[in-house]
C-alpha cells in the first residue's frame, strides 16, 4: 500500500510540474491542480493508511487513525477548489483580454519597441 501511494504521489507531482511549466494557461491550472492533489495524498498517507480503524479513540478499539491529516486534507480541497477558480477566472480574462492564451514573450518585448534580443 505504501509503495502504491508513493507511486501515485511521485507521478502526480511530475506530472503537475511537467504541465505547470507549459506555456499556456490552462495546463498550467491543471499542472497547480495535480501538484495539490499529489500534497494532499502526501498529507493524508503522512496519518498512516490503515484500513479499517476508526478515527476517534475509543475504548471498545484496538487502535485509531490519526484524525489530524484528515481535517487538514478536507480543509485543503476546499482551499484548492477556490484557488482553482480563481486561476481560471484570471486565465479566461488574460485569455479574453489578449485573445490568445499562449505566453509569448519575444511577440511582447516587440509589441512594447523593446529589442526582442
Amino acid at each position: 500500500m505504501e509503495l502504491l501511494a508513493a507511486s501515485a504521489i511521485g507521478l502526480m507531482t511530475a506530472v503537475g510540474i511537467y504541465l505547470a511549466l507549459r506555456m499556456r494557461t490552462f495546463p498550467v491550472i491543471v499542472g497547480l491542480t495535480m501538484i495539490s492533489y499529489a500534497c494532499n495524498v502526501f498529507i493524508f498517507a503522512a496519518g498512516r493508511i490503515v484500513p479499517g480503524l476508526p478515527p476517534v479513540l475509543s475504548d471498545s478499539a484496538a487502535g485509531y487513525s490519526d484524525p489530524l491529516p484528515q481535517a487538514l486534507v478536507l480543509t485543503a480541497i476546499v482551499i484548492s477548489f477556490g484557488m482553482t477558480a480563481v486561476l481560471v477566472l484570471m486565465g479566461l480574462g488574460a485569455f479574453l483580454e489578449a485573445g490568445d492564451d499562449k505566453v509569448d514573450l519575444d511577440e511582447t518585448a516587440q509589441t512594447q519597441g523593446g529589442d526582442a534580443k
